[in-house]
C-alpha cells in the first residue's frame, strides 16, 4: 500500500513554521524539504484553508502558523491535506456470486475503520510543538564519535 506524501510535507512545513518566530517563504520551506516551492505552496494552501496557517504577500511576507504549535496536532495536518479515508476501499463492488466477494466489503470496512480510528487517535496525541521540541533536542545532542 502506498500513501501520499502530502501529510509528511504538511507536518514538515508546520514544524518549520513552529520552529522560528518569523514568517517563512515557500522557498525556505521547500529548501528544507529538498522539494519544489510550487508543491509546498499547494500544501500550504490546503493548510490555510483548514485554518492552520496564514500568509502575507509582498516584501517580508510569507507563511506563519495561524494557531499556537501546541494546538495543532499531526491529525489536524493530515486531514487538511488528505481528504477521505486513509485505506482504499474496493474500487467497485466485488461479485455477489462468490462467498468471499459477498462479505469482503463489510469485513474490510470494519477492519479499515478500526485501523483509521487508531491512526487518528495516535496522530491526535502529537502536536507540532512536540515535534519542534524533539527537533531542538536532537540538534542539541553532541554528535557521537565514529571510531
Amino acid at each position: 500500500m502506498s500513501l501520499s506524501s502530502r501529510s509528511a510535507v504538511a507536518i514538515h512545513a508546520l514544524t518549520m513554521l513552529g520552529r522560528w518566530d518569523r514568517s517563512l517563504t515557500s522557498t525556505e520551506i521547500a529548501d528544507s524539504l529538498a522539494s519544489n516551492p510550487v508543491l509546498v505552496r499547494r500544501i500550504l494552501g490546503s493548510l490555510r484553508d483548514a485554518g492552520l496557517v496564514w500568509s502575507t504577500e509582498g516584501r517580508g511576507g510569507g507563511w506563519s502558523l495561524a494557531r499556537p504549535a501546541r494546538e495543532i496536532t499531526l491529525y489536524d495536518a493530515h486531514v487538511a491535506v488528505e481528504p477521505g479515508p486513509v485505506l482504499s476501499r474496493h474500487a467497485h463492488p466485488p461479485s455477489d456470486a462468490c462467498e468471499v466477494g459477498r462479505h469482503m466489503q463489510t469485513l474490510l470496512e470494519t477492519e479499515f475503520r478500526e485501523a483509521e480510528r487508531a491512526m487518528q487517535e495516535r496522530l491526535g496525541q502529537t502536536t507540532i510543538a512536540h515535534l519542534v521540541h524533539q527537533v531542538l533536542t536532537k540538534e542539541r545532542k553532541p554528535a557521537t564519535r565514529q571510531q
